[in-house]
């Protein structure tokens, strides 16, 4: 059970929210968890969703995005996002469920995408101190400065979410994965 009272339907949450908790619905089917309780602050749901939305139209495909995140959720304990994300990137990014584990586990089964991975986690573990030596290695594979700005937004994106759920204890109403990281 949440920490944080999460409103039960689009309808109980702020008004403020509800056209954005109903686009979620429309693209989605329905209004996971994570959004009602950000609709608590229409202010923190509208945020989330214009950097998720922006990023969505960025250089990086939805499986490296995903690969992303389930790293970074898997760094940082988050049980709901690993679940959410292990959800996701088997049913609309297409990743194996070898893929998934490799990415929980840091990696990936594709080189150039393992290289996204590890400069994410290295994001992470550095708190954004990454060495020349990283920097260096995320270019070999491949990647542009763009594509290293949007890792990095990837990153807080997952971030905020992963530390919203932890705080409010929110729900899993995802398939139930346990984050090996977690507490």
């Amino acid at each position: 059970m949440s920490r944080i009272n999460i409103p039960a339907t689009v309808e109980t949450a702020p008004a403020a929210a509800q056209p954005s908790l109903n686009a979620v619905k429309a693209k989605l089917g329905s209004v996971p968890n994570l959004f009602r309780l950000l609709a608590l602050s229409p202010a923190a749901l509208d945020g989330y969703l214009g950097l998720s939305g922006a990023l969505g139209k960025g250089a990086l495909d939805a499986p490296t995005r995903e690969r992303i995140a389930l790293a970074v959720a898997e760094f940082n304990g988050c049980g709901y996002c690993t679940s959410a994300h292990a959800y996701i990137g088997k049913n609309l990014a297409g990743l194996s469920e070898a893929e998934i584990e490799a990415n929980r586990n840091g990696g990936s089964t594709d080189e150039r995408a393992a290289s996204a991975v590890r400069f994410a986690i290295r994001v992470v573990e550095t708190r954004g101190q990454v060495s020349d030596a990283d920097l260096a290695a995320i270019r070999v594979a491949g990647y542009s400065d763009a594509e290293v700005i949007e890792i990095v937004l990837h990153v807080a994106l997952n971030t905020l979410t992963n530390y919203v759920n932890e705080v409010a204890e929110t729900t899993i109403d995802f398939p139930a994965v346990k984050a090996r990281n977690a507490a």
